[in-house]
């Protein structure tokens, strides 16, 4: 008998986790997931956006208007921070799969973590002046860059 040929290949199998991440997120308008793993396939830390740990989902707006300080913006920590403050190993040499093209907070902290490959899923903000500081960051500390179409992934709860 011959193996399975219809089995999955790594990187469809991570861009299905990220989306399995950002289901965790309780963000009524953007759910972005991330995963790093590192040169065997192994993951080695996982987020999602959210408020940071201790502080509850309910006492804190989850919106996109108004006041700077009543929306979700000063309190949100975005997947790729969370995946890379979850990590307990060195991330030196990892690859990041995102379901959004990084910001430029996170993209300074994938340099200083030594994150060398971006995956992502989507560049919603493709063109702003935010997004080419990204793209400028990323770049210039010479880290792959990769998009590929999200994974549709479906879970039906009881």
């Amino acid at each position: 008998m011959k193996k399975r040929s219809d089995y999955i290949d790594w990187d469809t199998y991570f861009l299905a986790m990220i989306e399995i991440n950002a289901m965790r997120s309780k963000d009524p308008n953007t759910q972005v997931g991330a995963v790093i793993v590192n040169d065997l396939n192994q993951i080695v830390s996982t987020g999602y956006n959210g408020l940071p740990r201790g502080l509850s989902d309910d006492d804190f707006s989850w919106s996109r208007e108004g006041e700077w300080q009543n929306t979700k913006y000063p309190y949100v920590v975005h997947a790729e921070l969370n995946a890379i403050l979850s990590s307990s190993s060195n991330l030196r040499g990892t690859i990041l799969y995102t379901s959004q093209f990084p910001c430029y907070d996170c993209s300074k902290n994938i340099v200083q973590a030594g994150i060398v490959k971006i995956i992502y899923s989507d560049n919603k903000y493709q063109g702003t002046i935010e997004n080419e500081v990204s793209l400028k960051i990323l770049k210039s500390a010479n880290i792959e860059l990769e998009f590929k179409k999200p994974v549709k992934v479906t879970i039906e709860k009881e």
